[in-house]
């Protein structure tokens, strides 16, 4: 087995430039192993969850606004979890306050990071299926989205198109592929 050693950074230093709601931009000093020295960004924000959910053979999505993108986007439910929340509670909040389900069974796909060249934080994914409808979402105040079921070759044949265009959408749809072929 190869040592990676070589190939590692240390940090010396790192200072915050910009705070938001959803994240923070750090400036970090870092020196190689090999001694070359640099100054490299760095974005810390909260880990996240994707719920592929599964209900009589069709995916619930939602529908949303998507301010970076400055459209309407399909994409599973998900979202950010509390501080000190574990994955799979946020995973089963997110799932009933966006869509008005409740799982009855639930698997960790996989955890991911969302992109290690820039964010330090990651993503994890959850199978969501024997859904229960309680007819009640619980959203955001500024969380305007409704859900919809499609059929799942539907969406597979689909990604990729325009408003299939989530990154995290397309991840969570290999692990779902992943983990039928798996059984």
């Amino acid at each position: 087995m190869d040592n990676y050693d070589a190939l590692k950074w240390k940090t010396t230093g790192k200072e915050r430039i910009l705070h938001t709601p959803v994240y923070d931009v750090y400036s970090q000093k870092e020196v190689a192993a090999n001694g070359l020295e640099g100054t490299y960004v760095a974005i810390d924000a909260p880990d996240w969850v994707v719920v592929v959910a599964i209900h009589e053979g069709k995916f619930i999505l939602v529908r949303q606004w998507r301010h970076g993108e400055d459209k309407v986007t399909l994409e599973f439910p998900g979202g950010v979890a509390d501080p000190g929340e574990e994955a799979v509670t946020t995973a089963l909040r997110e799932l009933e306050e966006e869509t008005g389900y409740k799982a009855g069974k639930i698997t960790c796909l996989g955890r991911v990071s969302s992109n290690p060249a820039l964010f330090k934080n990651h993503f994890s994914v959850f199978l969501a299926e024997d859904l229960v409808q309680t007819g009640e979402q619980h959203l955001d105040e500024d969380e305007l989205l409704r859900y919809e079921e499609h059929p799942v070759e539907e969406i597979i044949s689909r990604f990729g198109d325009e408003e299939l265009t989530h990154a995290y959408m397309g991840t969570a749809l290999m692990m779902y592929l992943r983990h039928i072929h798996q059984k």
